[in-house]
């Protein structure tokens, strides 16, 4: 039976996704191809080897757009016969990518594929893709849901409020992310999966010396009068600090199977045990992590309590809360070098990264199996296990 193994996961460090981040000036093209090339660098193979290279990316406009994936196989030098698509999952592209991916490995239709992931906010804002192009969504869709959807940032608050969230909790939260990550980078845990660009070597988003009375005396972030009035149970919780960061980078995955990587010399680094996508409220939106959570565990014959390491993204503070919550994870194992509160959160390439994280800490941590989820814009949300060989 073909099976589906992560041989190499690298990426670049995270920069602000801003005018003075320090990847604002790489091109987008080049951002995703620094990963392409770092990925089969360091696995030695002939990238015309290469089946197809699936990339995620979210605001797929401009220097991002058409396809932009397969431009970047070719800036990094990939041979022009090596085929590239673009995939958008919001959030989880780049998740899905892998998804794909492993999924074409092992039904035969690859034998080698990488995926991959890049998002430059800081020159492609979010949203780009929708601005001027009207009612983005028709008749049928505003029908079902006649009051409209919110923001993210309002569904995050709807998600503190349901679940009984307090502002301490999601303060405390987002301070343990900066906490672990800024000791993950001190002790090199990250150093084996970084690819440093334009002088960046470790991740910019990271913040050192806050604590709980620094963060209480910030403004609620997405206050807004007329949700105030639509939402009375909000209790407008959420601020800068218990929500992702903006963010440049990108990630890439090399997959194949265990019995192409036998023949290449390649130790694998994981295998992609099983795989979920779930859907769930698009008004609460960040929640389906939950049923994904549960979807995939049921998948692979396992339970949360087998998961030695978990990666969900950190979109805001109340999603990974919750998620635990319903769960009942253990949180010590959750996001233990930090996650995208402190990290940042470059759409299209989380998911990339959160895998390339998660197996770099499954063998330096000797766990067996780790599982990554993570929510979408729309209330959808990719789930994965992977299994240390």
């Amino acid at each position: 039976m073909r099976d589906a193994v992560i041989v190499e996961a690298v990426r670049t460090p995270i920069g602000k996704g801003k005018p003075n981040g320090a990847l604002h000036d790489v091109h987008a093209v080049d951002l995703l191809a620094h990963s392409l090339r770092a990925v089969v660098d360091r696995s030695g193979i002939d990238p015309a080897l290469i089946d197809d290279v699936i990339g995620g990316i979210v605001t797929q406009v401009g220097e991002q757009g058409s396809n932009m994936a397969r431009r970047a196989a070719l800036a990094a030098g990939y041979p022009e016969s090596v085929p590239a698509t673009t995939v958008d999952r919001q959030c989880g592209s780049s998740q899905q990518a892998i998804h794909f991916a492993a999924q074409g490995v092992i039904s035969g239709a690859y034998d080698i594929a990488v995926a991959a992931g890049v998002e430059s906010m800081g020159r492609i804002p979010m949203g780009a893709n929708m601005v001027g192009f009207g009612d983005p969504s028709g008749v049928g869709f505003t029908e079902r849901y006649p009051e409209g959807l919110v923001s993210q940032g309002i569904s995050a608050e709807l998600i503190a409020a349901r679940w009984g969230l307090t502002r301490s909790q999601l303060d405390e939260f987002a301070l343990g992310s900066h906490e672990k990550a800024a000791l993950a980078t001190k002790n090199g845990s990250f150093t084996a999966q970084l690819a440093p660009l334009n002088g960046l070597e470790t991740d910019e988003g990271i913040r050192v010396g806050s604590t709980l009375e620094t963060l209480g005396k910030l403004r609620p972030a997405y206050y807004d009068e007329a949700m105030a009035a639509r939402f009375p149970e909000i209790g407008w919780q959420i601020t800068a600090a218990s929500a992702s960061q903006v963010s440049d980078g990108s990630a890439a995955v090399l997959i194949m199977t265990s019995e192409r990587a036998r023949e290449l010399g390649l130790t694998p680094l994981a295998r992609v045990h099983s795989f979920a996508v779930a859907g769930d409220d698009p008004l609460l939106m960040l929640t389906a992590v939950i049923p994904a959570t549960q979807k995939v565990l049921h998948r692979a014959g396992l339970r949360l309590s087998d998961i030695d390491l978990v990666e969900i993204n950190e979109a805001f503070s109340p999603v990974v809360l919750s998620w635990a919550k319903d769960t009942g994870a253990d949180l010590s194992r959750v996001n233990v070098n930090g996650g995208a509160i402190a990290l940042g959160h470059p759409l299209g390439a989380s998911g990339a990264r959160l895998a390339t994280t998660l197996v770099h800490a499954m063998r330096e941590r000797g766990a067996r199996y780790g599982l990554q989820t993570m929510c979408e814009a729309g209330g959808l949300a990719n789930a994965t296990i992977y299994e240390r060989l």
